[in-house]
């Protein structure tokens, strides 16, 4: 199972299987922030808000992107169902937070990078379906990238590896600007999960790019992360 890391990895060329037909024919200006502390949920959670106010104010201004690490914490979904929390909600193990996006519970924690994008769908495709499954692309590409093949299960979303869901999605959309985003498992200590069904799915394995790369840090792993996004997302850099 186990593979080398090498940050030098070849161009994807022709042995890329990945959907080209949605790369960006523009380019567009986004503020890119990479805390290197850990952040605070609530934190993150509010100046998500605070620049989809801007964006929504001024439909001209630059996107906003964070790459960053969580304290522990656990979040459900506006509609997510109580059943897949397998703790006291009176008493959490660590915060617990109900949010304005899509998708059932799940865990945050060191180890895993998580990405947000506050982003105007009316630059892409007013299509929901389509900025998930754009996600999923950004993800696979990284994958790629590092020596892994990473897949989608019909019907569900986020991404799997060799039968380990390492990828968990979930967003909130209003006025077709975006928020919430992607969570990559890396290196993180998954003990957490025991305490919820992860997105949902009962029976279904979470595992960490670790397993296969024994060496990988979030570090390593966030410049690819960077370029795939500004590869599918068309993205130039705007100092923040």
């Amino acid at each position: 199972m186990n593979k080398k890391f090498h940050t030098n990895s070849a161009s994807l060329g022709d042995r890329c299987n990945l959907d080209t037909a949605y790369l960006p024919s523009e380019v567009f200006s986004s503020f890119l922030f990479e805390p290197r502390e850990l952040v605070p949920f609530e934190s993150s959670w509010k100046s998500q808000k605070e620049k989809r106010n801007l964006l929504r104010a001024n439909r001209s201004s630059a996107q906003s992107v964070w790459l960053l690490q969580h304290e522990p914490c656990y979040t459900l979904g506006r509609g997510s169902d109580k059943k897949y929390v397998l703790f006291d909600l009176e008493t959490p193990p660590f915060p617990c937070y109900r949010i304005d996006r899509g998708g059932e519970v799940t865990h945050h924690l060191p180890g895993q990078l998580v990405v947000y994008l506050v982003l105007d769908l009316f630059r892409y495709q007013t299509d929901l379906h389509w900025y998930l499954r754009r996600i999923e692309e950004v993800i696979i590409d990284v994958l790629h990238q590092i020596g892994l093949t990473g897949y989608r299960i019909d019907g569900l979303t986020g991404i799997w590896v060799e039968n380990f869901k390492i990828a968990s999605i979930g967003v909130g959309c209003s006025g077709w600007i975006t928020q919430h985003g992607f969570a990559l498992n890396v290196n993180c200590d998954l003990f957490g999960f025991d305490e919820i069904v992860p997105c949902g799915l009962l029976g279904k394995k979470v595992g960490r790019l670790d397993y296969w790369i024994p060496d990988l840090t979030v570090e390593k792993i966030q410049p690819f992360v960077k370029r795939s996004l500004e590869k599918h997302f068309g993205f130039i850099w705007k100092d923040s």
